[in-house]
């Protein structure tokens, strides 16, 4: 698939064109300058491209600014082709100059010169002097309004007129999502995953803002890792573009089809870990609690340690048997191999299917050993037939006649049995109702 990466320096729409060439929200847009630091990718739908959303280019050289300059510096040396936006509001600039220079000496690849922020004429700036930056005719447009666009598609389809070529629309690559408190080693997990410094990993929390897809290939298998800015406690918030990033991560779990939950296991688990895991958990996802910096923890303490977390985390919820808690170093490499075989293995049992004779088998055992209660109209509840009626999160429907009002400590006690018998433990299962009609009444 072609590459095409969106470059300029801080401010001058590239997220918010990022967001109309994919159709998406997932760049976090802000009038604040560089507020995009990690070099973010999509897909721009109905054509062979993924557009990559770069950190706006400053001439510093030292902190989060210069490792953001220097993956976007990357980016535009891998482009198959380049978009190089500029404030038409603004005019020229110096830094537009400069960093003209420096596409023109990273890359041969064919570049279009687009002045953003084009909706009214009378304010905008010179355009001829934009000539200037060795990029051609510029072109007008919009990224808000998603004028000039067409022109944009032009220049991708003269550059890709392979018309033989059928672009699958369909995605079946497994979604993880990677969350966490700030500073837990998120980046540090993704880095390792991709084996490459592809995220900025410093040794402060709030790095990372937006949610950052990357398709990859890991352990067998084709994965979407989606890295997640650091989830605080809301009163921790004071800033609305950490508010937007928070909201995103947010976003990503219910996007996902697993949840990576990165926990610093030199540390106490937090109230708010564990509610990002319930979260994941009422979303219907699978979940998997990475104990990360395994390798600081004193081995004498590891055992009582690990047992503790565990505890903790299977007293805190009713939904789930058994959670998934596997200990790992993301610096080091160690477990995340391992972490990974166990996810695989707990999505495709949640993408199997149970034969109907057996599930209705084992609810006729667990309602023999426990009836249910008789509803508020002293009707008893008769369950008659039950299916599965879903995947990703396994759901089984269960039709029952009399009571209409079951309630949650029956449903969770079938749930319970249900996943103990068919090895479910570490799942998330929904169960619903359906009520015979009596066409009598």
């Amino acid at each position: 698939m072609k590459k095409i990466v969106i470059v300029g320096r801080p401010n001058t729409g590239k997220s918010t064109l990022f967001n109309g060439l994919t159709n998406s929200r997932d760049a976090l847009v802000h009038d604040r300058p560089g507020v995009t630091r990690d070099t973010i990718s999509g897909r721009i739908p109905n054509r062979p491209w993924m557009v990559f959303d770069t950190a706006g280019l400053e001439n510093v050289k030292t902190g989060i600014a210069h490792n953001s300059t220097d993956m976007a510096i990357n980016a535009i040396e891998n482009a198959d082709a380049i978009l190089f936006v500029v404030d038409g509001r603004v005019g020229l600039s110096p830094m537009d100059i400069e960093w003209a220079k420096l596409v023109h000496k990273k890359s041969k690849a064919p570049a279009l010169l687009l002045i953003n922020k084009s909706e009214s004429n009378k304010r905008l700036a010179d355009i001829h002097d934009f000539y200037k930056l060795g990029f051609g005719e510029p072109i007008l447009i919009s990224a808000e309004h998603k004028r000039g666009f067409d022109i944009i598609y032009e220049f991708m389809d003269k550059l890709y007129t392979a018309e033989s070529v059928v672009y699958d629309e369909s995605d079946n690559k497994i979604k993880i999502a990677v969350l966490g408190q700030p500073n837990v080693g998120k980046s540090t997990f993704v880095n390792r995953v991709l084996g490459e410094n592809r995220q900025i990993v410093m040794d402060a929390p709030g790095i990372t803002r937006d949610t950052v897809k990357i398709p990859t290939h890991f352990y067998g298998r084709d994965i979407v890792l989606m890295d997640t800015a650091g989830l605080r406690r809301k009163a921790g918030v004071t800033d609305d573009v950490e508010t937007l990033s928070a909201l995103k991560s947010l976003d990503a779990i219910e996007k996902s089809d697993i949840v990576i939950l990165i926990v610093d296991a030199t540390k106490n688990i937090e109230n708010q870990a564990l509610s990002i895991a319930a979260r994941v958990y009422d979303a219907g996802k699978i979940l998997c609690v990475a104990l990360n910096k395994w390798d600081l923890v004193d081995e004498a303490e590891r055992d009582d340690k690990l047992l503790k977390l565990k505890h903790q985390f299977t007293n805190s919820f009713h939904q789930i048997i058994k959670p998934l808690i596997l200990a790992i170093s993301a610096e080091k490499g160690m477990g995340v191999q391992n972490l990974f075989k166990r996810v695989y293995e707990q999505w495709d049992i949640s993408n199997t299917d149970t034969p109907t004779s057996l599930i209705n088998r084992i609810i006729e055992k667990l309602v023999t050993d426990r009836q249910p209660p008789m509803s508020r109209l002293k009707r008893p509840m008769k369950i008659k037939f039950a299916r599965q009626s879903g995947h990703h999160p396994i759901k089984f429907t269960i039709n029952v006649g009399g009571a209409s009002d079951i309630p949650e400590s029956y449903t969770r006690y079938l749930r319970r049995g249900i996943a103990t018998a068919l090895h479910l433990e570490h799942l998330p299962i929904i169960i619903e109702y359906k009520k015979d009609e009596n066409p009598f009444d």
